[in-house]
């Protein structure tokens, strides 16, 4: 394509990055240190295979050290740009960049690509768009949004009770009752939903722009599937216009607004989870969208001895995330997404890839952990790590900072094998449910660093840990390979859905076991979408490719298991009525008591049955006023066990929870209470 010439004043301070609307234009300003030449493209139609023009970037006068930047006085919100690239890769390296590449700003606030989610006419079998009318490009935006009336919730970490859940999958079944179901506006319908369940805080699967139609384009054995988790980020900057049921020339950006302002009405904070560690265009034979053409040796850890790409992330490629400019990107981007869009913190995906340099090896103090705890603007967002990734690392109990908090995957791994009834649990269940002292009670850490979960979006739902024992992926066109392996679950005698009593009930008693176990843990909870009224995969531990009823979340699900939503319910509302639920600090030896099920001393090596009596004075919780006394009594075995009674602190002993069905017969002036098979019960005592 040849350039066209056009006249342009120079402007002296090309800041911020990205396509700025000014009082005479839009001023752009992108980053690449060895580009030769820079074209800029302006289009007036998203769907348009040609520029209306395009402005060559003057190293004399459009380069000041690596920013190429350019004023354009004729350019206006409502239209859509792309840059060329021209330019040599250092020595050792692949050259990516190439004259006929078109390539998005990595800035761009929003992009406009395929109108419609799932649009498979918009892509071509096996083509990686180059240029053309099906290249996604960016939108320029005018920020005119009100945020007046937002008032940002500011939910203590102590307070903080995590849904997670995916924006798509949340509302996309029919029996969702939604009306513009897997969109922005239909998760704000689900609002009054979450408030009556009582969570704080909802957890977002990645809502950044990514392609969902990849599968199509690589053209292999799973071209039928979508990729709804979204763990493949095109664009940092910019929400995804298919979540959007106004269209995706900008108006993504104003109902994600909206779904913010909405859901902090409502007390409810929202926490991103974003993708740090790898990008949508994959390994060498991926896509190019942006990275890869504007400076690919900046962005990417690159493997020296092959000339390719690292890949800790196991998506085939690895951002650089310690290189000083991909840190400035990291952390403007975190700053727009708290400054301009109000979100309220973030769940780093894989985040052990941000401790490593540019050689892959560990670092001890990794920059861009501590600027991200450390920046000012973020000071007040929710950090939250995933703290390990796809190469090996493993930073749970040991990510390099304070402030963050961490994904807690022991906690997961041990409660599961506790409750499948695995001999010499009893101290690593104690362990796990008084905070994780093992893992964060060192240099003034809290229970708080710790995010428990049974479950999460990757792994079996609550209802198939409790009726399956392996995987079943083979919808997932992987040969069933995907997917983890040990899942510490346990089907209780028949895989899959069964039609036997004993077996549902039993499956019913487990979930509920779960769900009190996770609910009434030290530190902070996370409970994955739908397993508060049974949701299955069908036994999927996998379903990153399945935007179908596999991961859809059926809503008739909550009329058939009311139940169970009203025990989540119940014990979300016991939680927050009770300090002694939420320590803000480990047990002392006078906070906590664990007793056998003879009221004695719990002999570690053995058993599976154990209780727990924890103190209700103010000065072990924290709290202004003391806090009733609670004993929960926990047997994981398969026979019922006698529990002999401590002797009630205050108010004789009531029955407040119990996870069998008939709950057990209790007598208050009783010393001792029968509890079912694998059951677990909580008894208060009211302070006097």
């Amino acid at each position: 394509m040849k350039s066209r010439s056009h006249s342009h004043p120079t402007v002296p301070f090309p800041v911020p990055l990205g396509a700025q609307v000014v009082r005479d234009g839009v001023q752009f300003t992108v980053f690449s240190r060895h580009a030769t030449r820079v074209w800029l493209m302006l289009f007036d139609d998203p769907e348009a295979a040609q520029p209306i023009c395009e402005y060559e970037l003057c190293p004399e006068r459009n380069r000041i050290g690596d920013l190429w930047h350019i004023h354009v006085g004729a350019a206006r919100p409502g239209q859509f740009y792309l840059y060329r690239m021209e330019g040599c890769a250092t020595a050792r390296r692949r050259n990516f960049f190439d004259p006929d590449q078109w390539l998005l700003d990595p800035y761009a606030l929003a992009v406009a690509g395929a109108p419609r989610w799932g649009n498979a006419a918009w892509f071509q079998p096996g083509v990686y768009p180059k240029n053309g009318a099906r290249f996604p490009k960016g939108v320029i935006l005018r920020d005119e949004f009100d945020w007046s009336g937002d008032r940002p919730p500011r939910t203590p970490l102590s307070e903080t009770i995590i849904y997670e859940a995916h924006l798509r999958g949340f509302t996309a079944h029919r029996q969702s009752g939604a009306r513009h179901r897997g969109t922005f506006s239909a998760f704000i319908e689900k609002i009054p939903y979450l408030q009556d369940l009582g969570v704080t805080a909802v957890e977002l699967l990645p809502i950044q722009e990514f392609n969902e139609m990849e599968f199509l384009q690589e053209n292999m054995g799973r071209r039928a599937l979508r990729n709804l988790w979204g763990y493949s980020t095109m664009a940092f900057f910019a929400p995804n216009g298919r979540y959007a049921h106004g269209g995706v020339r900008g108006q993504q950006v104003r109902e994600f607004k909206e779904l913010v302002v909405a859901l902090h009405q409502a007390g409810i904070e929202v926490i991103l989870d974003v993708v740090f560690n790898h990008s949508a265009e994959q390994g060498a034979g991926g896509p190019t969208y942006s990275f890869r053409g504007l400076d690919n040796d900046i962005y990417y850890l690159m493997d020296e001895r092959r000339g390719d790409y690292a890949n800790y992330s196991g998506c085939g490629n690895t951002i650089n995330s310690n290189h000083p400019i991909v840190r400035d990107f990291i952390l403007d981007c975190l700053r727009y997404w708290v400054l301009h869009m109000h979100v309220d913190g973030f769940r780093f995906d894989l985040a052990s890839v941000l401790t490593r340099g540019a050689d892959g090896q560990i670092l001890p103090n990794p920059p861009i952990v501590e600027h991200i705890a450390e920046d000012p603007a973020l000071r007040d967002a929710k950090i939250f790590a995933e703290a390990w990734d796809a190469a090996g690392a493993y930073h749970v109990g040991a990510f390099p900072s304070e402030r963050w908090c961490e994904w807690n995957g022991k906690y997961r791994d041990d409660m599961r094998r506790f409750w499948r009834g695995d001999s010499g649990l009893l101290g690593a269940f104690a362990t796990r449910f008084a905070g994780s002292a093992d893992l964060y009670g060192y240099n003034g850490r809290t229970p708080l660093k710790s995010i428990n979960f049974i479950t999460c979006h990757d792994g079996f739902t609550l209802a198939d840990l409790v009726g399956y024992e392996q995987k079943h992926n083979a919808v997932n066109g992987e040969d069933n390979r995907d997917g983890e392996n040990a899942n510490f679950s346990c089907n209780h005698g028949v895989e899959g859905p069964t039609a036997d009593p004993t077996i549902q009930a039993l499956r019913r008693r487990q979930q509920r076991n779960f769900l009190l176990t996770l609910l009434l843990s030290q530190g902070i909870p996370m409970l994955l979408a739908g397993d508060e009224f049974g949701r299955t995969q069908q036994g999927n531990n996998n379903a990153y490719a399945q935007d179908n009823e596999i991961s859809w979340l059926d809503w008739s699900l909550l009329r058939a298991n009311a139940d169970l939503y009203a025990f989540v319910q119940q014990l979300i509302a016991f939680r927050k009525a009770h300090p002694v639920l939420r320590r803000r600090a480990f047990f002392k030896d006078a906070d906590v008591q664990w007793l056998g099920p003879d009221g004695r001393a719990p002999n570690w090596a053995q058993g599976t049955a154990l209780a727990c009596l924890l103190q209700g004075n103010h000065a072990a919780t924290g709290a202004t006023t003391d806090d009733d006394h609670l004993l929960l009594l926990f047997n994981a075995g398969r026979a019922p066990v006698d529990f002999v009674l401590p002797a009630a602190p205050g108010a004789p002993w009531r029955l407040a929870f119990a996870t069998a069905e008939p709950p057990p017969v209790f007598d208050a002036g009783a010393p001792r209470l029968r509890l079912a098979e694998r059951a677990a019960a909580v008894l208060i005592s009211a302070r006097g």
